[in-house]
């Protein structure tokens, strides 16, 4: 499977993405489907509501950092924190690093907030500008190192919750009343 495809790639190739095989015979779908292939995704609710709705995949194996975070807290563990907050919180960072991670979100989010004088008719261009792609790919980076934290933090009876609660929103995601945008979304499962 070929590590850099991404979001741009599935703009372009829709369906095929996922069901075109790679050297190994694998496809995509394949892979986010199977059962013993550990997926890392931050708040997975939407991306496997995009998945399963446009796509027909059905997730599987999903590790959700949102709620490591939430499941490794010593206060309450009520509302969920973003990505961003994870980041700028939990991950010890350089300064001149960390100023540049808000310079490059500050960019990017620049372009597609329409609050900020921006559209997210950006996100289909081709190509992508570059601010874009690093807004998209450098919250990417640092999850790896987000997983690693929350999971040495994790204990064995918190990974099942963790898991079982991830389970449940996925299959939440992918039933037809679904909202991306739900007022409860802030809230944590525990």
């Amino acid at each position: 499977m070929h590590r850099k495809l991404g979001e741009g790639y599935v703009h372009v190739l829709k369906g095929d993405a996922f069901t075109t095989a790679g050297k190994t015979g694998q496809t995509l779908m394949d892979v986010l489907e199977s059962a013993t292939i550990p997926k890392v995704f931050f708040d997975v609710r939407n991306d496997s509501d995009a998945l399963f709705s446009h796509f027909g995949v059905k997730l599987a194996c999903i590790q959700d950092v949102q709620l490591m975070e939430l499941a490794t807290r010593m206060y309450s563990r009520r509302c969920l924190k973003g990505l961003s907050g994870c980041i700028e919180k939990d991950l010890v960072m350089v300064a001149s690093e960390k100023r540049r991670w808000i310079a490059e979100k500050s960019k990017g989010k620049r372009l597609f907030a329409p609050e900020l004088g921006g559209s997210y008719e950006v996100f289909n261009k081709r190509p992508l500008p570059e601010e874009m792609a690093l807004y998209c790919t450098q919250d990417v980076k640092l999850m790896p190192k987000l997983w690693q934290l929350y999971s040495s933090r994790l204990s064995q009876s918190w990974a099942k919750r963790v898991e079982i609660a991830t389970k449940d929103r996925i299959a939440v995601s992918q039933t037809p009343g679904y909202d991306g945008k739900g007022p409860n979304r802030h809230l944590g499962p525990w």
